[in-house]
């Protein structure tokens, strides 16, 4: 087992961590008495300690001193703070993992002064194990850190190894942001169904419902998208009338500018991030 016997240090302890440590904890890849958690607010780390039985520090560097795995959880706007407070601390050994949005391997790794770094973007289903996460290492990543990092990572659902740290920022855009796309579609429907009559709460379980469903049944059937769609695209019937209407409103393009509008974000928040890491503190 790669995580067998190691520890790892939560900077931060968010949501995002707090379903990190949920999914290893439940998967038995760690015991609690080795997994520590950080956070400004004493309320939010009694919390964490009580629900898990992890040990929560008010101290960066104190619980990043000996772990193994160090996870940098910050929001992107506290990153150079904490990068300040680990600089220099960390062993050439220890491994860290980002999954601060937009923050680049460069702006870690000088803001750090680390060079075993790992940049993954992990996306909202990762909250109840379903999530996908994209993520590159450095060079001086090891076989048995990256083994460390997928299991890590795993715990949150599926994980992808990518050699372009491009393809990150790409994958913000995509999986990481998608799920806000989802989202909006679905509430589309659900006051649509209201529009037409249905009660909120019956829309929403028909949409809710439709969605899961749907994802599953392009899943299991390995089918092209466009097949399955028209397999369910009967000549003049409801769903042609629908289609129309959404290739009429240029849903398509809307949704790939919106992609890229992401995706342009995601390297803008990286350039600032090297900006920040660049300023003396």
């Amino acid at each position: 087992m790669s995580l067998t016997g190691k520890r790892l240090a939560f900077i931060g302890g968010g949501t995002m961590a707090e379903a990190m440590i949920r999914g290893l904890l439940d998967r038995h890849l760690v015991p609690p008495s080795h997994v520590l958690v950080t956070g400004p607010r004493r309320e939010r780390r009694a919390e964490l300690a009580k629900t898990y039985g992890v040990k929560a520090l008010a101290s960066n560097a104190e619980a990043a001193t000996g772990a193994h795995v160090v996870v940098l959880s910050v929001k992107p706007q506290v990153l150079a703070t904490v990068m300040r407070e680990l600089r220099g601390k960390l062993e050439d050994e220890q491994l860290v993992l980002s999954i601060v949005a937009g923050a680049t391997l460069r702006s870690l790794r000088d803001g750090l002064e680390h060079a075993a770094i790992i940049r993954a973007m992990p996306n909202t289903p990762a909250q109840v194990g379903m999530g996908v996460t994209a993520w590159t290492p450095t060079s001086a990543v090891d076989a048995e850190q990256r083994d460390r990092a997928k299991a890590i990572l795993g715990a949150l659902g599926e994980e992808l190894m990518v050699d372009d740290e491009n393809l990150v920022d790409m994958a913000t855009a995509l999986s990481g942001t998608g799920p806000t796309y989802v989202f909006l579609l679905m509430e589309a429907l659900v006051d649509a169904g209201v529009h037409l009559g249905f009660s909120r709460r019956v829309a929403e379980e028909l949409v809710l419902r439709t969605v899961e469903g749907s994802a599953l049944f392009a899943r299991k059937s390995g089918r092209h998208l466009a097949e399955l769609r028209n397999m369910v695209t009967s000549p003049g019937g409801t769903s042609a009338a629908a289609i129309y209407q959404l290739e009429k409103g240029a849903l398509r393009t809307v949704l790939s500018k919106a992609v890229y509008a992401a995706y342009q974000r995601t390297r803008e928040l990286g350039a600032q991030a090297e900006r920040k890491t660049e300023e003396p503190p």
